[in-house]
C-alpha cells in the first residue's frame, strides 16, 4: 500500500454514510460520539483514552510520519514503530554497496548508534478546536474566484494567534470539502534517528507480485526514535539531544488475534474522494486512470532495466521506484474493482435519490445537471492534463529544470543586474542537485522518448504544442524520431548536464537560453497547457469545488439522521472495527493469518521479490521462535475490516485493551475501489503481527536489547 456504509446495500446510497464500525475515518475530538459503538464490539478502555487534552490519552503516542506516513511510539524513550517503505528513503539514502543496509538489514547496538536523518520529522497532535464559525463567517459575500485567496488569509490568521509564543506547529484543515474547518496544533520534532531495519528481502517480501493482495507475507516494519532537548521539547540534530519522554507509549502484545476480536487503527489517512460523483468515475475509469497506469509503467519499465544492469543504480532508484510501482498497481486494481462493484451504477443510484429530494429546492434542483455540463466540457482536456503531471514533468531528472529557468530568461530579457543574480543563485542550487541524478541519463533517455510518442499518439492534433512538431516531421516510424530528437537535444542541450548548466549560469544570455532544445520542449508544453488548456482546468476545479461543497450539504440534509464521516486529508482520525476473514470468490474462504512458513514456502533462492536472508531459512528450519510461536509456527500477517487508505501506512492496529497488536501497511485487491467506496463485504486491512515483528528485530536481527525496551504484554 504505501497504501472507504455507505449502508450495505449499493441501491440504499453510497453516500449516506453509516455509524457502523468497519467504516468511516472518525475524527479523534468527537469519537465519544462511537464509543458505545466500539465498547459493543471489544473495545475495553474509556473514550478519554481515546482523546484528551487535559490528561495523557492513546493520540499521543500516534506520531505524523513525515508528512506521508503514520508511526506509533512505543516505549518511554521515543521509540517509533513504522513501515518499512515509510522508512525507504532514509535507508536507501544510507546505503552504499559498501555497506548496504537496505539489502542486509542493520540494527543499531546502542543509542549513540542511531543514525540521525537529514530532513525527517515527526509531529504529535496537541489539540483540535472546531473553527468553522470564524471561517464561514470571514468567506461569507466573497465570489468563488476568490474564495481560495481569503481562506488561506484566514487560515494564516488563525494559525498565527494560536502559535504565537509557543513553539506549536498548526494548520486549518478542510472537512466536507468545505462544510466544516478544524484548526490542528502539533508538536514537532526534527531529530528523529534510525534505530533499525530488516533487511527489504523481509521488508519488502512479496514486491510488486503480492502488493495489495492477501494472503499477505510481507515484514513491513522499521524502527526509529524521536530525540528532543534536555526541557523535552523539539530541537533540531545535536548530539545534546536525548530521547524524547513520550505522555504516551502503546504496549506490545504477543497474545495474538482470533476472528471478530476488536480491532482499531489511528493515524493519519491521506485521501479518499467518497463523495465522488458518477461523472467522476465514469472519467476515471474511462481515460485517467489507464493514463496514469500507461505513463507509469513506462518509467518502471526503464527504470528496471537501468537497475538491474547497475547495482549503485538499484540504490539509488530503489525508492522512487518502489513508491512509483505502488501506485501504479493501485489505480489498475481501483479501476479493475469499480468495474466489478459496478460503482458507477451505484453513484447514479445516489444521485436519483438526491435529484428527487432537490427538485423544487433553490439551492439543489439545478446542481447536478450543472455539474454534468461542466464533466462533459473538462473531458476533453483530461487526459492532457494527466500527461502535464504523470508524464512530460515527470519524464526525466531534469524535467522541471528548464521551467525554473524562465525567472532567468525574463530577468536577461530586462537586463536587470539584480534580478539576474538573484535567478541565477537559486539556479546554480537546482543545477548543483541535479548532480545527485545524473546516472539517470539511460533511462532518462528512453523514458522522454516514449513519452513524447505516446503524447502525439494520444493527444488530438489541436491540443499540440508547437514544439512538438520540431520531435515528430510526420506520423511514420514515431519511435525513430522520437530517439533521433532525444538523442539531438542531448548533445546540444546546456540544462540536462549539471556541469554544462553551471557554467552557463555564471555568464547567463537570453539568447542561448531560448534556444537551447530542453528549454524549448519543456516550455513549449508548459505553454501551451498555460495558454490552452488550464482555463478549462481552472474552470472545473472551480465548479467541481463549488457543487462538491453544496452537494455535501444537501446530503446532509436530506439525511439529518446519518452520522457523516469527512473524506480523509491527512488528519488524525480513529477507525475500528474486527479481526475478520472474507471470500473473496464463490467457494474461497481467505484466513486472517498468514505464518511464517508460508514465507518459506514462496522462497526463490535470488529473486528480486521471493528471496531470503541465509539465517531466516536456518532458523525457520530450526524452529527457533521464541515466546512469539503460536501453534509451532509465527503468525506474520493479519487482516481487519478497518477503513484505512494511503497515509495509514505504519499507523498501529490496537486491540480492546489499548496494546498494539500490528501494524496497518496494505489494502486488499477485492476492495482496490476503496478510496472511492467502501465495500463492506470485501474491504479488508492488511497488517504485519507485532508478533512477526518483535521475532525479526530479536531473532532474525539479533538485537534482543531493543525488545527489551519495550512494554511487551503476553
Amino acid at each position: 500500500m504505501k497504501l472507504k456504509s455507505l449502508f450495505a446495500g449499493f441501491l440504499v446510497g453510497i453516500l449516506f454514510l453509516s455509524s457502523r464500525a468497519d467504516e468511516g475515518m472518525w475524527l479523534p475530538m468527537l469519537i465519544g460520539k462511537n464509543y458505545e459503538q466500539m465498547k459493543k464490539q471489544g473495545f475495553r478502555l474509556t473514550a478519554d483514552d481515546l482523546y484528551n487534552i487535559n490528561q495523557a490519552s492513546l493520540k499521543d503516542a500516534i506520531v505524523w510520519f513525515n508528512g506521508g506516513c503514520t508511526g506509533e511510539i512505543v516505549s518511554k524513550q521515543g521509540m517509533i514503530f513504522t513501515n518499512h517503505h515509510c522508512g525507504y528513503d532514509a535507508i536507501a539514502a544510507n546505503s552504499t554497496p559498501a555497506d548496504n543496509i537496505l539489502d542486509n538489514g542493520w540494527w543499531a547496538p546502542t543509542m549513540a548508534a542511531e543514525k540521525p536523518i537529514k530532513d525527517m520529522w515527526v509531529s504529535i497532535l496537541v489539540r483540535m478546536e472546531d473553527v468553522t464559525g470564524r471561517v464561514q463567517e470571514g468567506l461569507a459575500g466573497v465570489p468563488e474566484k476568490d474564495r481560495n485567496k481569503k481562506l488561506m488569509e484566514i487560515n494564516k490568521k488563525i494559525v498565527e494567534e494560536v502559535t504565537k509564543g509557543t513553539g506549536y506547529d498548526a494548520r486549518v484543515s478542510e472537512y466536507y470539502r468545505g462544510n466544516a474547518y478544524y484548526l490542528l496544533i502539533f508538536e514537532k520534532f526534527n531529530d528523529v534517528r534510525l534505530v533499525g531495519t530488516p533487511p527489504q528481502s523481509i521488508g519488502k517480501f512479496g514486491g510488486d507480485t503480492d502488493n495489495w493482495v492477501w494472503p499477505r507475507h510481507t515484514g513491513d516494519f522499521s524502527v526509529f526514535r524521536v530525540y528532543a532537548n534536555k526541557e523535552n521539547k523539539p530541537a533540531a540534530f545535536s548530539n545534546d539531544n536525548v530521547p524524547f519522554v513520550p505522555k504516551r507509549h502503546l504496549p506490545v502484545s504477543i497474545k495474538g488475534v482470533k476472528n471478530n476480536d476488536f480491532a482499531m487503527v489511528y493515524g493519519f489517512p491521506g485521501r479518499t474522494n467518497r463523495y465522488e460523483t458518477s461523472m467522476g468515475v465514469k472519467l476515471a475509469i474511462e481515460k485517467v486512470n489507464p493514463t496514469i497506469v500507461k505513463l507509469r509503467d513506462i518509467r518502471l519499465s526503464n527504470w528496471k532495466k537501468q537497475m538491474d544492469a547497475n547495482v549503485d543504480h538499484r540504490l539509488k532508484l530503489s525508492s522512487m521506484y518502489a513508491s512509483v510501482a505502488n501506485y501504479w498497481k493501485y489505480f489498475i486494481g481501483q479501476t479493475e474493482q469499480m468495474q466489478r462493484l459496478k460503482v458507477y451504477d451505484s453513484k447514479l443510484a445516489t444521485e436519483s435519490k438526491f435529484q428527487d429530494w432537490a427538485n423544487g429546492k433553490k439551492d439543489y434542483q439545478a446542481l447536478l445537471a450543472d455539474w454534468k455540463v461542466a464533466y462533459g466540457n473538462w473531458e476533453k482536456y483530461a487526459v492532457h492534463s494527466t500527461y502535464m503531471n504523470e508524464g512530460i514533468m515527470a519524464s526525466t531528472s531534469w524535467a522541471r529544470f528548464p521551467l525554473q529557468m524562465k525567472g532567468l530568461s525574463e530577468a536577461l530579457t530586462k537586463n536587470d543586474a539584480e534580478s539576474i543574480k538573484k535567478a541565477t543563485d537559486g539556479l546554480k542550487k537546482a543545477a548543483e542537485a541535479m548532480k545527485a541524478n545524473a546516472f539517470r541519463e539511460t533511462s532518462d533517455r528512453a523514458i522522454l522518448a516514449a513519452i513524447l510518442v505516446q503524447f502525439y499518439k494520444d493527444i488530438p492534433a489541436d491540443q499540440h504544442p508547437a514544439v512538438l512538431k520540431e520531435v515528430f516531421k510526420s506520423a511514420d516510424n514515431l519511435e525513430v524520431q522520437a530517439e533521433k530528437y532525444v538523442n539531438k537535444l542531448y548533445s546540444k542541450s546546456i540544462l540536462v548536464n549539471a556541469d554544462k548548466a553551471m557554467a552557463f549560469l555564471e555568464k547567463p544570455n537570453a539568447k542561448t537560453l531560448e534556444a537551447d532544445p530542453a528549454y524549448k520542449l519543456i516550455n513549449g508544453f508548459v505553454s501551451n497547457f498555460n495558454d490552452n488548456i488550464s482555463k478549462y482546468a481552472m474552470e472545473f476545479n472551480a465548479i467541481n469545488g463549488t457543487n462538491m461543497r453544496l452537494f455535501i450539504k444537501g446530503m446532509m440534509e436530506m439525511n439529518p439522521n446519518t452520522m457523516f464521516y469527512p473524506d480523509a486529508n491527512s488528519t488524525l482520525r480513529i477507525t475500528y472495527g474486527n479481526v475478520q476473514d472474507y471470500q473473496p470468490r464463490d467457494g474461497v474462504t481467505y484466513n486472517i493469518t498468514t505464518n511464517i512458513d508460508g514465507i518459506a514456502e514462496k522462497y526463490k533462492a535470488g529473486d528480486d521479490e521471493f528471496d531470503l536472508p541465509k539465517n531466516f531459512l536456518e532458523l525457520v528450519k530450526k524452529r527457533d521462535f521464541g515466546p512469539y510461536a503460536e501453534n509451532g509456527t509465527i503468525p506474520v500477517a493479519f487482516i481487519t475490516n478497518n477503513d484505512i487508505t494511503g497515509g495509514n501506512s505504519g499507523s498501529p492496529v490496537i486491540n480492546g485493551d489499548g496494546e498494539l497488536i500490528g501494524l496497518a501497511f496494505d489494502g486488499n485487491w477485492e476492495a482496490m475501489s476503496g478510496d472511492i467506496v467502501f465495500d463492506k463485504k470485501y474491504k479488508r486491512t492488511i497488517c504485519v503481527d507485532a508478533r512477526y515483528v518483535l521475532w525479526c528485530i530479536e531473532k532474525l536481527g539479533n538485537a534482543p536489547h531493543i525488545v527489551k525496551e519495550l512494554d511487551v504484554r503476553k
